[in-house]
Formats: structure tokens, C-alpha cells, sequence
């Protein structure tokens, strides 16, 4: 790989200035259908239960992540069409998605 493979061009004199990088946007990875759950260990002893495999593009998977944070009590966020659960709650989260329609597999140890 060659150093101009591997650069980016941040200003150039031909352009006038600064160049602005274009952001590609996300696309929601194919999946098999089967919603997982896993439990993620962060550092200090922490846990976080981790639902990935949610076929809904982001703004659904945000409001879904603001409802399962809401219904579980604790907090959370969603990253990279993951929803991350603060604490194991994988058994709640599990109750909540398959009451909503999704077919739902417990993931990891």
C-alpha cells in the first residue's frame, strides 16, 4: 500500500482551502433475522448487555433504545446499530423483544 493509498487530502491550493471530508453514512448490516443478546464487560467490573441484529433503520433503533432503557430502569445508548444496555438485564430485554415480535437468541457466555 502506497502513502497515497493511504492519505487524505485536508488542503490544496487548487481547490482554494480546506477540503471537507464527506462522511459516509452507516448502513444497517444484513443480519439473519434472529435478534441477539450478549452480555459485554466493560472495565471496573461493569457490564452491559448488548442487543444487536434489530432489523430497523436508525431513528427506530434510537426510539427502541430510549424504550428498552426506559423499561429496564437504567441507562444506555446506541452505537453502531447496537443498542447497549447498562447492567445484565438480558432476560427483561429478551420478555420486551419477544413480546414485540422478534425471534430472540441469548449470545455469548
Amino acid at each position: 500500500m502506497s502513502i497515497e493509498e493511504r492519505s487524505t487530502l485536508v488542503y490544496s491550493t487548487a481547490l482554494g482551502g480546506r477540503v471537507k471530508q464527506e462522511k459516509l453514512k452507516a448502513e444497517r448490516p444484513k443480519g439473519d433475522g434472529v435478534v441477539r443478546i450478549q452480555l459485554k464487560r466493560l472495565g471496573g467490573g461493569k457490564m452491559a448487555s448488548v442487543v444487536v441484529g434489530v432489523p430497523l433503520d436508525e431513528p427506530e433503533l434510537k426510539e427502541l433504545g430510549r424504550e428498552l432503557k426506559q423499561k429496564c430502569g437504567v441507562g444506555g445508548s446506541v452505537k453502531d446499530f447496537a443498542i447497549e444496555i447498562q447492567g445484565d438485564k438480558r432476560n427483561v430485554l429478551k420478555a420486551e423483544l419477544e413480546k414485540r415480535g422478534y425471534t430472540v437468541k441469548l449470545a455469548g457466555g
